[in-house]
């Protein structure tokens, strides 16, 4: 069973920057994809990203192409999420999951549907 645990959220002040984790254990296939998302009270879930081994480059959500950037530690089945340039409005739960066909799609990457197994998420609040 695949199991993803994120780790790094925090509170940060607008402009400042925070990292955020995503190991997976119990990967089965070779290849993996691994989205991020987040979720703002009484907002829909939002795809913000998703990166492969077997994509040329990762996408990104409008909302963050610039500011945020995804890296890959394959040796550590980890993925990591690079936030730059925070804004209130990027405040929120940040969960990553894990595309169940195992590779990113540009048409379907931000659908929550193409992902079959999430982390508990954690929280991300971007506050003076």
């Amino acid at each position: 069973q695949v199991q993803l645990v994120e780790s790094g959220g925090g509170l940060v002040q607008p402009g400042g920057s925070l990292r955020l984790s995503c190991t997976a254990s119990g990967l089965t296939y070779t290849s993996y994809a691994i989205g991020w998302f987040r979720q703002a009270p009484g907002k829909e879930r939002e795809g913000i990203s998703c990166t492969s081994d077997v994509n040329s480059r990762p996408y990104y959500a409008d909302s963050v192409r610039g500011r945020f950037t995804t890296s890959r530690d394959d040796s550590n089945k980890t993925v990591y999420l690079q936030m730059n340039d925070l804004r209130p409005d990027d405040t929120g739960v940040y969960f990553c999951a894990s595309d169940r066909y195992h590779f990113c799609s540009s048409l379907q990457f931000q659908q929550p549907e193409r992902y079959d197994e999430w982390g508990q998420g954690t929280q991300v609040t971007v506050s003076s």
